[in-house]
């Protein structure tokens, strides 16, 4: 890990340990460079302001799930680990989801999946994607940030697993049918493995 990195994750770890104890909204950049020892100048070389950090560390935590999905992991199997990575992290998905801020974690989340899910559907189609499964996706997308929302401020009830369960079946029946894919391919490869 090079210093830019390393300093990225000490920032992370100060700006998780203040929301321990105080609001997002009420963090500033004085605050995440006292905690953690570097400067300003090092903050901002790094990322445009509190929120972008969060954003950061967000997708430094789904990206493995994400990137894994459809390769080694079933659709399930991607949004459970996402929903074990929230878990793990409760304290800093429960603050970050509390700031309705512009650039807040619940707009960032759901560019993130919007994003993740069109590009795979994209490669899959050979062409962009046309106006009824942009809607659909988009809806999905929006529906899935909140359910993840009201999950994590409502204590987590549910196991990551059933949270997965729970939106996949709630995939619109076209949507479903595009991204069953997913669960195919990864499928192949556990059996290639298995001859291996």
């Amino acid at each position: 890990m090079g210093q830019q990195d390393k300093s990225k994750y000490k920032m992370a770890g100060s700006i998780k340990a203040l929301m321990e104890r105080m609001p997002l909204d009420r963090i500033t950049v004085t605050h995440i460079v006292a905690e953690c020892g570097l400067t300003r100048q090092t903050f901002y070389r790094n990322f445009k302001d509190k929120y972008d950090l969060v954003n950061w560390y967000f997708e430094r935590l789904v990206e493995k799930s994400f990137e894994e999905m459809g390769v080694s992991l079933s659709l399930k199997e991607g949004l459970t680990r996402k929903f074990q990575f929230i878990q793990e992290e409760q304290v800093f998905f429960a603050c970050a989801f509390r700031s309705h801020d512009y650039n807040s974690l619940i707009k960032y989340d759901y560019e993130y999946i919007y994003r993740f899910y069109r590009n795979i559907l994209r490669k899959k189609l050979e062409r962009e994607l046309d106006e009824d499964v942009e809607f659909l996706l988009r809806m999905y997308c929006r529906g899935s940030v909140q359910m993840t929302v009201e999950w994590v401020l409502g204590g987590m009830k549910q196991k990551p697993e059933k949270l997965a369960d729970l939106l996949i079946d709630a995939l619109p029946g076209r949507l479903n049918t595009l991204l069953s894919f997913l669960d195919e391919h990864s499928q192949t490869d556990e059996e290639e493995g298995a001859d291996a």
